[in-house]
C-alpha cells in the first residue's frame, strides 16, 4: 500500500496529516489471568512470541507504531503482506504451543483493517486503527478477523480462504467482518451476541464519557411526608444532571428500582451500567432539614466528593431546587477531575475522542496554573493539539470544541503580534460558532458566544449570553466570572467581588483564577490595602510581568513612590517595548474607564511618562 499522504486543514487552519494504511492489531488471550497465576513464565512466553512476531514483521514489511502491555499495533504497506503475516504468525504459534508446557502456551487474537488514519510522528490513530482493534476483539483465540476492505484486496491474490461473518455491530461501529479460515477453529457464520458484547466492553472501556446514576435520596426522618421531598430532590437532581450533555444519565425510572435497596454499591452500579453513583439522604428536625449527598466512583468503590446542607423548610420547593442544582453543579466537576486523574493509569491501546478531550483539559488546566507567559502558551498549544485530535475522532463532542475555543481566546490575548492575534481570533470565532450550533444550552458554548460578541463590540448580545449561561447553570464558574466582569465594567464593585468570589468557589480545580479582576475592583474602590494584598496573591500564583505593573500602580497610589519605581523598572525589564504611558495604554486590560484611569495615573506616579 502506497503512503498516499493527504494534508487537510480540518476547518481549523492547522494541517492534519492523513493517509490510508493497513493496520494489524494483536494481543494475548487471558494475559492478565496468566500474569496473576505465573508472572515469570507468562513474561518469558510473551517475549518468545514477540520474537516470532518481530521477525515476521521484518520479513513482511510491518512497522510497530504502538504497544500497550500485551497489545501490539503495526502498520503494513500491503494488505496481502499483512494477511500472510497474520496467518504465518498463528501457524508458528501453534507449532510453539505443541512443544511447550501448558503454562507456557500462549494464544493471540488478530484484527486487520485498511482505512483512513491520522499521522502524528511515528504514531497512528483514528477510525482505521479503531476498526482494527474492534476486529481483534471479535477474533477467535488463535484466529484472525479482518474487514471487508482487506478482504476485497486479498481474496484473489492468495490461496487463503475466508468465512463471511456479515455486518457486526459493536457499540456505534458497524463492521463487515471475515474470519481467516483455520481448520483448527470452529467455522463461524455469525457471532454470538455475548461475543460482540464482550468485544464492545473490551474496546470501549474508558473510551466514552462515563455514565452517572442518581439513586433515590433516603428519607432518614420518621416523618413520612418527607418521602415526597426526598423523591423530589432525586427527580430534580437527575433533571439538572441531564442538562449536561457531557455525561449519559441513568433515567429516573431505572434509578427508582433501587429505592431503599440494600445491595452493595458495585452491584447497583453494575445493574444500572453506571460508572458513578450519586447518593443522598434527608433528615428533618423541627423546621430544619439536613440534606447530604455523596459521589462514588462505582468501579473503584471510592467516595470522591460529599457535602451537607442545613436549610430551613420555610419554602420546600426553593430548598429542593437549590440543593438539586448544587449537587449536579458541584459533582460534575469532580467527575471530570477523577477522570483526568485516572487517565494516565489506563492501559489503553487507542486514545478515543473522550481520552483526547481529557488530555486537552489537563493541558488547559496547566496553562491556567502556569507561572509565566511562556509556560502558559506552551500548555495552550498542547491543549489545542489534543482538542483537535478529539474533534477529528468525534466531530460532535461539544466539550472538545469548547476547550479549543478557550485556548484560542487566551492565545489571542497573549499573542504579542497583531497578525497572530488576528489568526487566533478568526479560529476562535469559527470554533465557537460550531460549538454553539452543536449545543446552545451548554454554558461553556454560551459563554464563548458571549466572548465573541464582546470581541465584536456587541455589548447587548454579550450581556444576553452571560445572563443565559448563569440561568442555565447558576454555579458555573466561567459564567459567574463573566457576570462579575459585567458588574466590574459598570463600576458596581461590591457585586463584582461577590460574583468573582462565587466563581472561585465553584472553580473546578479550586485555584483562584479570578484574582486579577478582584484586584481591579479594589482599585476602583480606592481600597489600596486590599489591592496590595490581592496583587501579592496573584504574584504567588503567577509571576507574569503584568503584575509587576499592577504592584507599581498600587504602591504609587499608597504614596510609596520609590518602591513603585522599583516595580516599574522590573516590569520594563520584562517588557522593554513599554517605554511611555502611551505604550502602556495599548496593553491595559479592556475594563471600565475608571479603573483604566487609576492604572494609568498610577504608572505616571511611578515614573512612566
Amino acid at each position: 500500500m502506497s503512503e498516499n499522504v493527504v494534508k487537510l486543514d480540518n476547518n481549523f487552519n492547522q494541517v492534519i496529516e492523513r493517509k490510508i494504511a493497513v493496520i494489524f492489531v494483536t494481543d494475548v488471550v487471558g494475559f492478565s489471568k496468566s500474569m496473576e497465576q505465573n508472572e515469570d513464565e507468562t513474561l518469558r512466553s510473551f517475549r518468545a512470541c514477540r520474537d516470532i512476531l518481530d521477525k515476521l514483521f521484518t520479513e513482511h514489511g510491518g512497522r510497530i507504531f504502538n504497544t500497550a502491555g500485551d497489545s501490539v499495533l503495526a502498520e503494513f504497506q500491503s494488505a496481502v503482506s499483512a494477511v500472510v503475516c497474520a496467518n504465518e504468525f498463528q501457524k508458528l504459534l501453534k507449532e510453539r504451543n505443541n512443544s511447550v508446557s501448558d503454562d507456557a502456551k500462549m494464544h493471540f487474537r488478530i484484527g486487520l483493517n485498511m482505512g483512513d488514519v491520522i499521522v502524528e510522528g511515528e504514531n497512528l490513530y483514528g477510525d482505521g486503527v479503531n476498526v482494527a482493534a474492534r476486529l481483534e476483539a471479535l477474533s477467535q483465540p488463535s484466529g484472525v478477523c479482518l474487514s471487508k476492505s482487506i478482504m476485497d484486496f486479498v481474496n484473489k491474490k492468495t490461496e487463503l480462504l475466508f468465512n463471511d461473518l456479515g455486518e457486526q455491530q459493536i457499540k456505534n461501529t458497524l463492521v463487515h467482518a471475515f474470519d481467516l479460515s483455520n481448520p483448527d477453529l470452529e467455522k463461524r457464520s455469525n457471532i454470538d451476541e455475548t461475543v460482540t458484547a464482550a468485544a464492545s466492553a473490551k474496546i470501549n472501556e474508558g473510551s466514552v464519557p462515563p455514565t452517572i446514576a442518581v439513586l433515590p435520596f433516603a428519607n432518614l426522618s420518621t416523618d413520612q411526608e418527607q418521602e415526597f421531598f426526598a423523591d423530589g430532590i432525586t427527580e430534580d437532581t437527575i433533571s439538572y444532571f441531564s442538562k449536561s450533555k457531557t455525561f449519559p444519565i441513568v433515567s429516573l425510572n431505572s434509578a427508582m428500582k433501587y429505592k431503599n435497596s440494600k445491595e452493595a454499591t458495585k452491584d447497583i452500579a453494575d445493574g444500572l451500567n453506571a460508572n458513578y453513583l450519586v447518593q443522598g439522604s434527608i433528615r428533618k428536625g423541627g423546621s430544619k432539614v439536613r440534606i447530604s449527598a455523596k459521589l462514588t466512583d462505582a468501579k473503584e468503590d471510592i467516595q470522591i466528593w460529599s457535602q451537607t446542607w442545613d436549610r430551613s423548610l420555610d419554602d420546600v420547593f426553593e430548598v429542593q431546587d437549590e440543593v438539586s442544582q448544587k449537587v449536579s453543579a458541584l459533582a460534575l466537576p469532580e467527575i471530570i477531575i477523577n477522570e483526568q486523574n485516572t487517565l494516565n493509569n489506563k492501559d489503553l491501546k487507542i486514545f478515543s475522542a473522550w481520552d483526547e478531550f481529557l488530555h486537552s483539559l489537563n493541558y488547559y488546566d496547566k496553562s491556567s496554573e502556569a507561572k509565566n507567559v511562556e509556560a502558559k502558551i506552551k500548555y495552550l498549544y498542547e491543549a489545542i493539539e489534543h482538542a483537535e485530535k478529539s474533534i477529528a475522532l468525534n466531530k460532535n463532542l461539544t466539550d472538545a470544541y469548547n476547550v479549543l475555543a478557550s485556548c484560542l481566546f487566551f492565545l489571542r490575548i497573549e499573542s504579542s503580534l497583531q497578525h497572530d492575534r488576528e489568526i487566533n481570533e478568526a479560529r476562535f470565532r469559527e470554533v465557537t460558532e460550531k460549538s454553539y450550533s452543536l449545543d446552545p444550552y451548554n454554558p461553556d458554548s454560551v459563554m464563548n458566544m458571549g466572548l465573541l460578541s464582546r470581541i465584536s463590540n456587541d455589548e447587548t448580545k454579550y450581556k444576553e449570553f452571560i445572563n443565559k449561561s448563569v440561568e442555565i447553570n447558576p454555579h458555573h464558574s466561567r459564567s459567574l466570572h463573566a457576570k462579575g466582569m459585567l458588574y466590574l465594567n459598570e463600576c458596581d464593585y461590591d457585586n463584582s467581588i461577590d460574583f468573582l468570589n462565587r466563581a472561585n468557589e465553584s472553580n473546578r480545580k479550586g485555584v483562584p483564577f479570578y484574582e486579577t479582576m478582584i484586584l481591579f475592583c479594589y482599585l476602583g474602590k480606592n481600597d489600596w490595602l486590599s489591592a496590595n494584598q490581592s496583587v501579592d496573591r496573584s504574584m504567588r500564583e503567577n509571576d507574569h510581568s503584568r503584575y509587576h505593573a499592577f504592584k507599581a500602580v498600587v504602591l504609587a497610589h499608597e504614596g510609596k513612590i520609590e518602591e513603585s519605581k522599583e516595580w516599574l523598572k522590573k516590569y520594563q525589564e520584562n517588557r522593554p517595548e513599554i517605554k511611555t504611558i502611551e505604550d502602556y495604554e495599548k496593553v491595559v486590560p479592556g475594563i471600565n474607564q475608571e479603573v483604566k484611569d487609576i492604572l494609568l495615573n498610577g504608572m505616571r506616579l511611578a515614573g512612566l511618562l
